[in-house]
């Protein structure tokens, strides 16, 4: 394939010096999005575009809706991300786009724009894993230093990931069963909270001191892994108790009780996490990392333990190209460009993607 990047020179440098413009496509889940990012830190545009209020109705993410809506608005977001940015086509140095994991409707609708950006302008096409970028959106607020744990907690994964140097990945913990973005939203169901209940349960939880006594489980006692399953059912069994009693328990007690119990396995594990690999830093990723109790339940921690703590700021949170840009970053660097052959995995792992 020729590339304008990297085609006559080394990997992550264009003729005379001149800086890195990647857009990057995300189209994992429900979001749409593209940006532009300079040298992999400084955002020109991020454009996202939701499709929150779609999936409301239905309380949950309806795959062959969302992939349709991706189909509807992906050609607007992109020029609305050229636009923003002020960077031409022509400037513009490699197509970044989430490879995976993902929706495959969706994803495979982010993989054939991008696919077409990068043939039609003779771009390199790089492929970026989905929590990668969740990780590396970091990047683009703060410095890193390695090695660093992550704690990743979203809708779909939480994991603890151990970085061990730039774009070497080890997942060292992660959910046997429901994510907390997932517990989040099936609690906020039983609570009849609007979709998505991460937010609602959140500002429930701080709306009360005391919440319902609820279990936590921390599997082995070496374990780094997440179980919010049995959780979540504790919760539905304690709703049905107290209705059939004719006591029902106020939303607020739940939500803090719930969340209370999500809290603290999640920072008792990272911290032990960064204690027992010599991290530097601790990173907070993904969507659940804008819930307030988490972030001030870690700062707390952190700031005890002299574990300092970066977290990106609620907007880089959520899926966006951006987070996919910086990650995109690495790979350009080292000339590790993918093939216009490239395919949507679904199931992506990793410690595969690792540079």
């Amino acid at each position: 394939m020729n590339t304008k990047a990297g085609a006559s020179h080394g990997p992550g440098e264009r003729s005379g010096g001149e800086p890195v413009y990647i857009l990057a496509v995300e189209t994992s889940c429900d979001e749409t999005s593209v940006a532009i990012v300079r040298d992999g830190q400084e955002i020109l545009s991020n454009v996202v575009s939701s499709q929150v209020a779609t999936h409301e109705r239905f309380g949950g993410v309806v795959p062959e809706v969302a992939s349709r809506k991706h189909v509807e608005t992906i050609t607007c977001i992109i020029e609305e991300a050229i636009e923003q940015s002020g960077v031409s086509p022509a400037a513009l140095s490699a197509v970044a786009v989430t490879q995976g994991p993902g929706l495959v409707g969706s994803l495979l609708v982010g993989m054939v724009a991008a696919k077409t950006l990068a043939l039609a302008l003779e771009l390199p096409l790089i492929g970026v894993h989905h929590i990668a970028g969740h990780i590396y959106a970091n990047q683009l607020v703060h410095e890193l230093a390695y090695p660093f744990v992550a704690l990743v907690v979203s809708g779909g994964h939480t994991e603890l990931v151990y970085v061990e140097s730039e774009g070497v990945f080890r997942i060292i913990g992660q959910t046997r069963d429901d994510a907390a973005g997932e517990a989040y939203d099936k609690v906020a169901r039983a609570l009849k909270l609007p979709y998505p209940g991460g937010p609602h349960i959140d500002r429930l939880a701080h709306e009360t001191g005391e919440g319902v006594t609820l279990p936590r489980a921390w599997l082995e006692p070496d374990s780094y892994d997440f179980s919010f399953s049995g959780l979540k059912s504790a919760v539905l069994a304690a709703l049905n108790t107290a209705a059939m009693k004719g006591q029902p328990l106020a939303p607020e007690a739940v939500a803090k009780g719930f969340q209370d119990s999500v809290i603290d396995v999640l920072v008792e594990k990272a911290l032990r996490a960064v204690k027992a690999y010599g991290a530097k830093q601790l990173l907070l990723a993904g969507g659940v990392a804008a819930n307030k109790g988490l972030r001030a339940a870690l700062e707390a921690r952190c700031a005890q333990a002299g574990v300092p703590l970066l977290a990106p700021p609620l907007s880089l949170c959520t899926d966006n190209a951006a987070m996919i840009a910086a990650a995109a970053f690495l790979k350009y660097r080292r000339g590790q460009f993918a093939p216009l052959e490239l395919k949507a995995e679904p199931l992506l792992k990793l410690e595969a993607w690792s540079v």
